[in-house]
């Protein structure tokens, strides 16, 4: 829609800047004795111009099946990286941290396996930039581009391809000692994985509070100090 929406400006504003020319050169603006008859026919020019090269590349854009408003929320075309597009979370691409990076400092990571051109991946990007909101600073948050692995897969528990089962949106969840502890495909609801990493992080279940803290012994070395809303 943005597509059509800026050629459709474009070609108001100069058909407007056409009649008004008209219009003031009628009413005798445009003297001959302030602009030559050169210098008209050369803004005509300038203006036919700008009206026929939006034209000419709507019309290409659709007649080639690509226009710009056919790529959606709902449909499987690529149109830029899920994230930055749909979740409004640019920070999430390209990852800070690698799985190695991860069990090095045995610290909780979330895998994210998808693909720009997926309405799944799409759709599920909104709970994964959700998700980052409140457990962004406690565990590594890891989009992992299906495209980029390894088509072998890998051997090596510390490489995201080890992790991958050929579906997507898949959701792995890896505590801070290496054990997964959810492997998900599809539209996973927040709550269940909100759920999960309540358990990895030992904090108060959602039944008994609305907040992300941890339980009363542990309480100050929390990272996770969001109020869930």
């Amino acid at each position: 829609m943005i597509g059509s929406v800026v050629i459709g400006s474009v070609i108001k504003t100069q058909i407007r800047a056409i009649a008004e020319f008209f219009l003031a050169f009628a009413l005798g603006t445009f003297a001959l004795g302030s602009f030559s008859l050169g210098t008209i026919a050369k803004r005509l020019t300038i203006a036919l111009v700008a009206i026929a090269l939006p034209l000419t590349l709507a019309g290409t854009l659709w007649m080639w099946g690509t226009h710009p408003a056919s790529a959606a929320l709902t449909d499987d075309r690529f149109d830029g990286n899920i994230f930055a597009l749909y979740a409004g979370n640019g920070s999430l691409v390209p990852p800070k941290v690698t799985l190695a990076d991860s069990f090095k400092k045995e610290k909780p990571a979330i895998l994210f396996f998808y693909v720009d051109d997926s309405a799944d991946c799409k759709m599920f990007s909104g709970t994964v930039s959700q998700l980052q909101a409140f457990y962004g600073k406690a565990a590594d948050f890891i989009p992992v581009l299906v495209d980029a692995l390894p088509p072998e897969g890998s051997n090596n528990s510390q490489e995201p391809a080890f992790y991958y089962r050929g579906l997507i949106p898949q959701t792995v969840i890896i505590d801070g000692s290496g054990k997964v502890v959810i492997d998900e495909v599809g539209q996973v609801p927040f709550e269940t994985l909100d759920d999960r990493l309540r358990e990895v992080f030992d904090l108060l279940p959602r039944t008994e509070s609305v907040e992300l803290r941890r339980r009363t012994l542990n309480e100050v070395n929390i990272e996770v100090e969001q109020v869930q809303k």
